[in-house]
């Protein structure tokens, strides 16, 4: 009988869009964060690739807005989990 651990979420809150999703639970996560270039007095926007995982309940696919939230190390690059979609 195998064990499950539950995973709790905890550490930052952050919002992105699905750009690509896995049959291994696992979806990738484009987030947007603004950047301030002191030479020119003005943000920059910038887009960071997050690995996260997708449980079966919430099952988000490609295009969706989703909330993720930072966990324990899942695997060697999963520390995000999708708590929950925002817009289909």
């Amino acid at each position: 009988m195998k064990k499950i651990k539950k995973i709790t979420p905890r550490g930052r809150v952050l919002i992105g869009k699905v750009i690509k999703k896995d049959i291994s639970k696992t979806a990738t996560v484009q987030v947007e964060h603004l950047n301030y270039v002191r030479k020119y007095e003005r943000y920059e926007k910038r887009m960071s690739k997050i690995r996260v995982h997708n449980p079966e309940n919430i099952n988000a696919v490609i295009g969706d807005t989703v909330r993720i939230q930072e966990t324990r190390p899942i695997s060697k690059t999963k520390h995000f989990i999708i708590i929950e979609v925002i817009k289909k």
